[in-house]
């Protein structure tokens, strides 16, 4: 039986500290939908990262960062940038995001031009934090890097060539 397409949406919640970058929703994004044709995407966000006990008030920026099909559904992604006073282990169950973790997965699963991307999750959140790095870059987006801060900038630095060489490997036919 033949049925339109759904769009859900996936919601990764990071971030920065004194110590490094986390992501708040503990191993996994946030994820819902299918999402209501009058619905706004980034009222939609809020009341997910409201779920984790992060009001409007703290989230910093929220950034859309790719889409992709997932069987009947089309999958948004965001990054929610969330600004944390203090260290984010004391108030969520976070999890750093670190070199060793860009290392110990490995880069993505290549595909020809011509067809879709199969991402892993960990894909998807490291593909959305090379959105977020690019933001911050000078002549990118003043006010998203703004809102970042010097902690961000810090902490993505030493992630910066994992990130940029995620897609270098060149496809090769099967």
């Amino acid at each position: 039986m033949l049925e339109p397409m759904t769009t859900s949406l996936e919601v990764w919640p990071v971030a920065a500290d004194e110590i490094g970058i986390w992501l708040l929703s503990g191993n996994d994004a946030l994820r819902e939908g299918p999402v209501m044709a009058d619905a706004c995407m980034f009222a939609e966000v809020d009341l997910m990262l409201a779920h984790l006990g992060i009001g409007p008030g703290s989230v910093a920026a929220v950034h859309s960062t790719s889409w992709r099909q997932e069987g009947p559904r089309q999958i948004n992604t965001f990054m929610a940038v969330i600004k944390t006073g203090d260290f984010a282990l004391e108030r969520w169950p976070a999890l750093p995001i670190t070199v060793d973790l860009a290392e110990a997965v490995g880069k993505p699963f290549t595909h020809a031009p011509s067809e879709p991307p199969v991402p892993r999750y960990v894909d998807v959140l490291m593909h959305g934090l090379r959105h977020l790095r690019f933001l911050l870059e000078p002549g990118r987006d003043a006010t998203t890097a703004a809102a970042m801060g010097d902690l961000w900038r810090r902490h993505l630095e030493p992630l910066d060539s994992a990130l940029a060489t995620m897609y270098d490997v060149q496809h090769q036919a099967v």
